[in-house]
């Protein structure tokens, strides 16, 4: 039997995501580019200097992953789903090793 799998990591090369759905691996690869490129731009405006690195890597995965209802919410239009419905939690990662997105400069 041939089963393929996918590994998602980040720009340190740390992996964040290993799965055998090739759309799952896709979206959480675009969602963790994304993030690091909100982090680059939070850290670069000098927006909220005091959150650490990890705080800032949980908010920008966070709004990466929830780009549809922020796009919404800044249209002045609700979120798609309902505000009281939790998420589910960001997968852990398959190793301890992680380290934090670092914002360029």
């Amino acid at each position: 039997m041939i089963e393929i799998e996918y590994i998602v990591k980040d720009s340190n090369g740390v992996e964040r995501l290993r799965t055998t759905d090739k759309k799952a691996a896709d979206a959480y690869d675009r969602a963790l580019d994304n993030a690091e490129r909100l982090a680059q731009m939070i850290r670069k405006d000098k927006v909220l200097p005091s959150l650490s690195d990890t705080e800032l890597e949980e908010l920008t995965i966070y709004l990466a992953r929830n780009a549809r209802d922020v796009e919404r919410v800044l249209k002045g239009k609700a979120p798609e789903r309902d505000p009281t419905e939790t998420l589910a939690p960001v997968p852990a990662p398959a190793t301890d090793k992680i380290a934090p997105i670092k914002a360029a400069g």
